[in-house]
């Protein structure tokens, strides 16, 4: 038995989103690393040591705090009946707002090379959302082992 096309299309723009946020990360944070202005303990700090703490945070809360993943894995089988994830549309929403966050820590970034404050909360959340999109990610699995909701995503 295979997964429906809504469902395949569904899981594969949540996935779509994920390396999108990932790679996204990696390049802001090499442009972070190329401003002279602050030190390299600094932007260690900033850029991975603090924002992989909240990634792991969102991925364990996730997956470790039973209402939150009831919560998600409900946000996620509702966004997939109404369609969300299943048109060009919708995917290019998804990577807007990712580009569009990426911009703003851009922005910061520049700010920075001008006597601004290095962003280290900017990096922390955009980590911590794609600890969310992890965990989205491993709550897809399981509701495609749920019986009752695998049954109504495969076809024969």
């Amino acid at each position: 038995m295979t997964h429906v096309l809504s469902w395949r299309l569904f899981r594969r723009m949540q996935h779509t989103l994920l390396v999108v946020a990932t790679l996204t990360y990696l390049f802001i944070v090499l442009r972070a690393w190329s401003v002279p202005q602050a030190s390299e303990s600094l932007k260690l700090l900033r850029t991975t040591v603090f924002p992989a703490a909240f990634l792991v945070l969102a991925v364990a809360a996730v997956l470790g705090v039973p209402a939150f993943g009831r919560m998600l894995t409900r946000h996620l089988w509702t966004s997939y009946r109404t369609g969300f994830g299943q048109s060009v549309i919708s995917v290019l929403a998804g990577v807007g707002v990712l580009i569009v966050l990426a911009g703003f820590i851009l922005w910061q970034i520049r700010g920075v090379a001008h006597g601004g404050r290095y962003p280290a909360g900017a990096f922390s959340g955009y980590a911590a959302g794609i600890g969310l999109l992890i965990g989205q990610a491993i709550l897809l699995r399981r509701i495609e082992a749920d019986p009752e909701l695998g049954r109504l995503i495969k076809e024969a």
